[in-house]
């Protein structure tokens, strides 16, 4: 331990957790407000539902790229430096997203959004490992996982409040005065930890930023272009076939790189670090796609106010919440494979049952208790999957690991942002129907019956492609073997990824 961090840790570190809390807490509120705002955005800005749904995939994206560099970063120019950009950067952004009058301005400001997130993320899990001694780890982390559950049950109802009271720019607004306070408290309370060189993959940040452009703009644009010609002599295939491309000369890329890879490939030589990447993928990918058609069937069908529709995801919140600290006490006694496959399977029936009880009239009762199976099958998955991903891994690979990790969950989101998007819009085609601000099916309105019907039976149909992503999943786990040191507490401790996953929204 070098003098530096021993004297950080002889202080009381609680202090910087709580300030760093506050910035993590608005990141994650930030992923699942804007869904609960999707129809006053469609309104108010004369956009489609696929370019709204890149109002979220935008965010993602930007992201998703840059967070493998950006942990790096901090061990160079220092964690609490890079934190202060990278909120500096968010705040201004969202003062910006609440100001814009078009769809493609609003976009654009999510980005810078996007960007500012993945300066702070890895941060917070540098600074918590070095000021908090590994006896002490595993409480801080229980205090990060903790928010992470309450920012997943304010998110949609405080987007839904402030729709309601004060219309969609404010879930922007309230970030301004939220980040000038989290600035402030992490200048005052926040060390300055010591700085290491590090050498910067470029070419692979260049390599893996175009490729993801490419594969997620030919998903998610493919129906809008019939799945045909953009432009000359550019196609919807033909991007879709370079991104996949460009990512694997990325991966080669990373094979060759022998200086400091942005993905060090060595990693996944662990076998539980593979499938938790793997499983991860799928419920990020899930639980980001299904807020749309939940959300636009809620208010647009059952006639929900924004805060009404919020309320719905209340129950899958309150069980996650509930049930995490159990789920977190089990992951040290019982073998991941039976922990995980339990949640997939409680996850997927949910899923499945929502899929079929989802009409016009669906009483209110059976909705509480699919999303409260909702919740209860992801806590066995959020914090089970993280810990085994860098269980194995030994200390000094702990931080690369993590950055691995979180950014594939990254992945995850914005691959099924960008497909349900696409499902969205092939659905309603094949249920005759279409869907645009002209059709009057927002601001509060609700659809007519005669279009209700077809409208949820499209929204029910695209909820099936999770189930059948979350079976990918479900099979990766079985492939989970033993962890070595099973329930020593270091392997745990050294896990910082696990506590730092967002609870499902």
């Amino acid at each position: 331990m070098t003098a530096t961090t021993a004297e950080t840790q002889r202080t009381d570190p609680w202090p910087a957790l709580w300030a760093l809390c506050i910035g993590f807490f608005m990141i994650l509120v930030d992923t699942t407000i804007v869904t609960v705002a999707t129809p006053a955005i469609i309104e108010d800005l004369q956009a489609g539902v696929n370019e709204v749904v890149w109002v979220t995939s935008a965010y993602l994206l930007a992201y998703a790229v840059p967070v493998l560099i950006t942990g790096r970063l901090g061990d160079r120019f220092g964690p609490k430096n890079l934190y202060l950009v990278g909120l500096t950067v968010f705040t201004l952004a969202s003062l910006a997203c609440g100001l814009t009058t078009t769809i493609e301005g609003l976009i654009a400001a999510r980005v810078a959004q996007g960007l500012g997130a993945s300066m702070m993320t890895p941060q917070t899990m540098a600074v918590i490992t070095r000021i908090f001694p590994i006896e002490r780890r595993g409480s801080a982390m229980a205090l990060w996982g903790a928010t992470a559950g309450v920012a997943t049950l304010v998110g949609p109802i405080a987007g839904g409040v402030l729709v309601d009271t004060l219309g969609w720019e404010w879930i922007f607004f309230v970030n301004v005065p939220v980040g000038v306070i989290a600035f402030a408290l992490a200048w005052r309370l926040v060390p300055r930890l010591e700085t290491n060189q590090h050498r910067f993959d470029w070419l692979g940040v260049a390599l893996s930023g175009l490729g993801m452009f490419l594969l997620v703009f030919g998903i998610q644009e493919g129906e809008q272009y019939d799945w045909s010609t953009i432009a000359g002599p550019f196609t919807v295939w033909r991007l879709i076939v370079a991104g996949v491309v460009v990512l694997a000369l990325f991966v080669v890329w990373q094979a060759r790189n022998r200086r400091e890879p942005l993905v060090p490939l060595s990693l996944f030589a662990d076998r539980n670090f593979s499938v938790s990447n793997l499983a991860i993928t799928t419920v990020s990918f899930a639980f980001t796609a299904m807020g749309f058609p939940l959300m636009l069937w809620a208010q647009l069908v059952r006639g929900y106010s924004p805060t009404q529709a919020g309320l719905l995801l209340a129950p899958m919140a309150v069980t996650s919440i509930l049930a995490a600290p159990v789920a977190g006490r089990l992951t040290d006694r019982v073998h991941p494979r039976v922990l995980t496959l339990g949640g997939f399977a409680g996850l997927g029936v949910a899923l499945l049952v929502l899929q079929a009880v989802l009409a016009p009239d669906t009483p209110l009762w059976q909705l509480v208790l699919v999303f409260a199976l909702m919740g209860l099958g992801s806590s066995f998955l959020w914090g089970p999957l993280a810990t085994t991903a860098n269980r194995n891994l030994p200390p000094q690979r702990a931080g690369a690991g993590s950055g691995v990790y979180n950014a594939t969950r990254q992945v995850g989101a914005v691959l099924g942002s960008a497909a349900i998007a696409v499902l969205i819009d092939a659905r309603l085609a094949a249920n005759g129907l279409s869907f645009s601000p002209a059709d009057g099916a927002a601001g509060g309105g609700t659809l007519p019956d005669q279009v209700a019907g077809p409208f949820t039976e499209a929204m029910a149909q695209s909820l099936l492609l999770l189930p059948a992503v979350l079976l990918l999943g479900l099979l990766a786990v079985l492939l989970f073997e033993r962890p070595r040191h099973f329930g020593a507490a270091p392997a745990r401790d050294a896990a910082p990824a696990g506590a730092a996953e967002p609870a499902p929204h």
